[in-house]
């Protein structure tokens, strides 16, 4: 006698799907003809537009939430010659949102039941673990798009590295060239003023004119822009398209305030040659001629040479460079902007007027920000000016170099009290 004839199918077939009604993913049990007998209650909520799917075909199931053909057909071969089937990415839209599930099924073999021969199988929720892989891809690709961009810039900022190479100023020849140790290992932590300056609306102008004479204008410009640069004393870094990155303050220094202030006076004479030469650029097709922003800060950078073995650059790292792009940004044309660190150097000798404060992309805390109004130039303030001197141990500043025997003077008064006190440490 068949054990299936002492309890009722209907118990049977409860219990034996019991694990799949406290499961966490979508499950059916159907027939050896793939028609659904049972489904748990995350079916019914996973699918909740084919409502009450018992008596239903599977296959059709599979057709409403929008699989392929080659995927039902896959399905359906691989229970009827493996015995049973994944489908690992199984892409639905639920309620009008996109989510992906894999499908697991499986024939079931029962010889005291009959009615528990079938086929069981379960979605599985794939949605958040596709759309992490679907991510990283996203980011390998972007990473490959960036790394191709970062090699095409590199290319352009080479050549015209090598263009303008007469431009560079003395120091980086004396610190890259006539180094004796390697200086692809020379680095340096020291406060620096860093100059940042834009052409407005370059891009406009870029689209609009004839590459000839587009290369007329900017050209001029750099060159322009580099003499005055060299002139003053600044280290250029490098030209970004229209953009120039200058810093003061190495390899060579005067000192912290007549670095800032050497600084200052290079914009200035920048913004006054940007004026003389409008007249030449208009003719050029400039018609409303080049405006330029400036954005100045002083603070503590790493300088040195960067690169590889085979490609080096020196330059200048750190947040004191992204804050003079910033400030560079929030200038009116024409406009040189400071930071609270460049004024507090320089304001003996300037007049700034208070623009507010924000906080930059990158910093935790507000900055206050100053437009230039006035500059006194330097063949006015050469009575006051400061001399300093860096060591490695020793930092002086001569405020006020008029009477510069009695800064002598009291030099020798401070090395007098020093030797004082080691004498009297070392009786000790």
């Amino acid at each position: 006698m068949n054990a299936e004839q002492f309890f009722n199918q209907k118990t049977i077939l409860g219990l034996s799907f019991f694990n799949f009604e406290n499961a966490i993913t979508a499950a059916y049990f159907a027939n050896k003809d793939l028609e659904i007998r049972r489904v748990n209650e995350n079916f019914r909520v996973f699918f909740p537009e084919l409502g009450d799917a018992t008596d239903t075909s599977m296959l059709d199931v599979l057709e409403r939430l929008g699989l392929p053909g080659k995927q039902i057909d896959r399905f359906r071969t691989g229970l009827e010659q493996d015995g049973s089937v994944l489908l690992p990415h199984v892409q639905v839209s639920v309620e009008g949102e996109d989510r992906v599930f894999s499908l697991l099924s499986t024939y079931t073999q029962n010889s005291d039941f009959s009615y528990l021969n079938g086929v069981q199988g379960q979605f599985v929720d794939r949605t958040a673990e596709w759309s992490l892989r679907r991510e990283r891809e996203d980011l390998l690709e972007q990473k490959i798009r960036d790394r191709e961009i970062i090699e095409q810039k590199s290319q352009q900022l080479e050549t015209l590295a090598n263009r303008l190479a007469k431009y560079l100023s003395p120091q980086i020849y004396n610190s890259i060239f006539s180094e004796t140790e390697d200086a692809s290992r020379t680095h340096a932590r020291k406060n620096l003023t860093i100059f940042f300056s834009d052409i407005v609306q370059f891009t406009d102008l870029s689209d609009t004119m004839e590459p000839e004479r587009l290369a007329t204008v900017i050209n001029s410009y750099l060159s322009e822009m580099t003499n005055i640069a060299i002139e003053c004393g600044g280290t250029i870094d490098k030209f970004i398209g229209d953009a120039i990155l200058v810093f003061f303050g190495d390899p060579e220094t005067q000192g912290d305030a007549e670095d800032a202030l050497r600084c200052v006076e290079m914009a200035v004479r920048m913004q006054e040659r940007v004026e003389q030469l409008q007249s030449f650029w208009k003719k050029n097709g400039v018609t409303n001629g080049l405006r330029v922003r400036i954005g100045i800060a002083t603070g503590y950078c790493t300088v040195g040479n960067f690169g590889s073995d085979q490609r080096l650059d020196y330059t200048v790292l750190g947040s004191p460079v992204n804050l003079a792009a910033r400030l560079q940004g929030l200038a009116d044309p024409k406009k040189i902007v400071m930071d609270q660190n460049t004024v507090s150097l320089v304001e003996a000798h300037v007049k700034v007027e208070g623009k507010g404060e924000f906080i930059p992309r990158g910093f935790k805390r507000p900055v206050q920000y100053f437009e230039l109004s006035e500059y006194v130039a330097s063949k006015d303030r050469t009575s006051g000016r400061q001399l300093s001197h860096t060591g490695q141990r020793v930092e002086v500043n001569i405020i006020d170099s008029s009477d510069i025997r009695s800064a002598i003077e009291e030099l020798r008064e401070i090395e007098a009290r020093f030797q004082t006190q080691l004498d009297n440490t070392g009786d000790r």
